[in-house]
């Protein structure tokens, strides 16, 4: 964007010290949108005072947020949002400025891999082994427990990258490959845990839910491919005291999906520092609200 006189003016003012000019003025900027990020990025080069400096980061972030903002908007008013997509926005939180072609790229390989295996003749534990092989074998997708100083494994770009992720990136990886090769398998909300199921058909988010017209065959767990029967997850219920509901089966929308990672997301930012970024998480997270 070409300085103006009024942008001139505003960026003069960003060292006011008071906290209301400069509010005022950044508000201002924003309204300008991401087109005025490059000349925000170089009036920081040019900038020696390191709390002006903060200032236009602040500023820079602010810009980018609501960017993203509008872009979680316009995804949740798809019909039928893509869970890939979704999760690509959860990572632009923090990588702003990455491209979702290399994600993309890398996770059309793996379905085009996992498709040159898979026929009308396998039974659905036979398919899962073969989406298994290629995912932690042939890829090498690792798995670690949700921990909140690993930030990075909440974000699919940092997970593809450096092929280890948490249970619900991985998930989120897997249950699209499922997606894009027609597979039934779903989330499904059992406390405690990210674990997706083998249904006996497809479940249509749009429709009044039936539960007696959906069956899940068996559980897998996401982390490293694991197989799990009803009676095992009927085990783990009974283990941690929590009893069993038919809520706990039903599969989980996108919408649900991303809302759980952007609310583990928010966990990871407990400090007073980085109590906005927790604050804008769960902005985020309301708007996904169903």
């Amino acid at each position: 964007m070409n300085e103006t006189k009024e942008i001139n003016a505003l960026f003069h003012l960003l060292d006011d010290p008071d906290q209301e000019v400069f509010d005022t003025v950044a508000n201002k900027i924003l309204l300008f949108g991401k087109e005025i990020i490059p000349n925000l990025e170089h009036l920081w080069e040019n900038t020696v005072d390191e709390s002006i400096q903060e200032r236009i980061e602040q500023l820079i972030h602010r810009v980018h947020y609501q960017d993203l903002q509008v872009a979680m908007q316009q995804w949740i008013r798809n019909e039928t949002p893509d869970l890939l997509q979704g999760s690509i926005l959860v990572a632009r939180y923090q990588f702003p400025d990455m491209q979702p072609n290399p994600v993309m790229t890398e996770i059309e390989r793996i379905k085009r891999n996992i498709w040159l295996e898979l026929n009308n003749y396998l039974t659905p534990l036979e398919q899962i082994n073969v989406l298994n092989s290629m995912i932690y074998n042939y890829f090498g997708l690792k798995g670690e427990e949700v921990a909140y100083m690993r930030k990075n494994q909440f974000f699919i770009n940092q997970v593809i990258e450096a092929k280890k992720g948490n249970p619900i990136t991985n998930g989120i990886i897997y249950q699209s490959l499922c997606a894009m090769l027609d597979l039934p398998v779903y989330a499904v909300n059992i406390p405690r845990q990210f674990i997706l199921a083998y249904f006996d058909s497809f479940y249509d988010f749009a429709e009044p839910p039936k539960p007696d017209d959906y069956r899940i065959l068996f559980f897998i767990d996401p982390m490293q491919g694991q197989i799990y029967s009803h009676q095992d997850v009927e085990t783990y219920l009974k283990r941690v005291s929590v009893p069993s509901v038919p809520a706990y089966y039903k599969p989980q929308s996108n919408k649900q999906i991303i809302r759980f990672l952007l609310e583990e997301l928010s966990k990871c930012y407990q400090e007073d520092k980085e109590r906005y970024k927790y604050e804008e998480l769960q902005n985020l997270i309301n708007m996904l609200a169903e």
